[in-house]
């Protein structure tokens, strides 16, 4: 199964490369379209535009001391750290020796998985969350809670597993789950008992867009449960709209960590220019604050209130979550038999249609069926996702609709 969902990832990635010219619909990339006039306001002012020669030799691979600076300000500020963030322990990858493993609940972001095997031979061990509401704890589909991740930890021991990290997506790539700070914290008190590294990626931390529903970091807890062992991650490409720049950040306190991070630089040096650009956009609070972060966020809810309508109609049953730009979505009763090579089939028929999403096995999702849809594009592309011409065949094609069409073609 692992080696399908590779060949899955690497055929998803390479349909993003002919959307254009193929003209896919894709709801299966998860950025986020819908601001781009903000974005090329901002960045065309002439205070975007300087160059000076530190900027065109090579750098220090950590980053240059400014962006450091202005990323440990930004964090402190958004994360609503207790105390300032110290530039010191802002650096960029991070890389776990090979004999080790990590737990991971699933469904998570698949590319995670290549991610760490790009660097080592690590084995992610899945913690599974379950469509179903089980009896018990929980009160809510796909819930994470300590005692799942205390089976699994005692599942990974059985196999010889030396399990070494957790990772935690808050909120959560590809369910839109926000953890509350109670939660996070159990999840922190569960691997300091077992003495486990935690990476927490909080990349969507800005993308909250439902007032009633609030984002907190862990670096706006009073105390870590374990510093030493507790790794942030965070990048400009979902909050601020820029998938294309590349620029990404770890903060830990752990010294021994962020130099052999630093090593990694000479690998992934982020360029002069670009780094004075996002420093520039880090430290302007008033463009962020009265003018692109409510707007994204107002957008966003825009988008995700139409795609949500659209999904009730059709009576498909989804996680109304607040987070992220995706929308976690149950196809199962379109599959003629609950499997997932049934799913990889409907799948691809949605792609032969020309529409691009992302289904479950591809997060690692232990219920077949589920899949994630992005909603943040422009308008007239969500619709004509929903309503692709080509499968009118002699009727109007504003009155098809390409979710109902493809799955009774997949339940036939």
């Amino acid at each position: 199964r692992d080696d399908l969902k590779k060949k899955l990832f690497r055929l998803e990635n390479v349909c993003e490369n002919i959307l254009i010219s193929t003209g896919i619909i894709n709801l299966g990339t998860s950025e986020n379209k819908l601001c781009f006039d903000l974005l090329q306001k901002r960045l065309m002012r002439p205070d975007m535009l300087q160059i000076e020669p530190a900027f065109l030799q090579y750098p220090d691979w950590k980053g240059h001391s400014f962006l450091r600076e202005e990323v440990a300000k930004f964090l402190s500020h958004y994360c609503r750290s207790p105390k300032p963030l110290k530039p010191k322990n802002v650096s960029v990858f991070l890389l776990i020796q090979h004999q080790y493993a990590i737990l991971i609940p699933s469904p998570f972001y698949g590319v995670i998985t290549e991610d760490v095997g790009l660097y080592s031979s690590v084995k992610l061990h899945h913690v599974p969350l379950y469509s179903q509401v089980p009896t018990g704890s929980d009160v809510r589909p796909f819930q994470l809670t300590v005692e799942k991740l205390e089976n699994s930890l005692k599942e990974a021991k059985k196999e010889g597993l030396n399990i070494k990290a957790l990772i935690l997506l808050n909120p959560h790539n590809p369910l839109g789950e926000v953890y509350s700070s109670e939660e996070m914290i159990s999840f922190l008190e569960f691997a300091k008992m077992h003495k486990l590294h935690v990476i927490v990626d909080e990349i969507y931390m800005l993308s909250v867009f439902n007032e009633t529903d609030t984002f907190h970091s862990v670096l706006s807890l009073d105390g870590l449960p374990d510093p030493q062992r507790t790794h942030i991650m965070w990048g400009v490409s979902k909050d601020f709209a820029m998938a294309g720049m590349r620029v990404g950040m770890v903060y830990s306190e752990n010294r021994d960590l962020v130099q052999a991070l630093d090593q990694l630089g000479c690998f992934h040096g982020v360029p002069g220019p670009t780094q004075y650009q996002m420093a520039q956009l880090l430290r302007d609070r008033d463009w962020l604050n009265s003018e692109f972060l409510p707007e994204n966020r107002r957008r966003l809810r825009e988008a995700h209130s139409f795609m949500t309508e659209e999904l009730k109609k059709l009576d498909i049953p989804f996680l109304h979550r607040s987070a992220g730009f995706f929308i976690w979505a149950d196809l199962s009763k379109y599959l003629s038999e609950k499997t997932f090579a049934e799913e990889l089939s409907l799948w691809r028929c949605f792609l032969k249609h020309k529409v691009l999403l992302s289904c479950g096995q591809a997060f690692s999702c232990v219920s077949p069926g589920w899949f994630r849809i992005i909603f943040t594009d422009q308008l007239h592309k969500l619709k004509l996702g929903l309503s692709i011409p080509e499968l009118a065949a002699g009727q109007d094609p504003t009155q098809l609709d390409v979710f109902t069409d493809l799955l009774d073609k997949a339940r036939k």
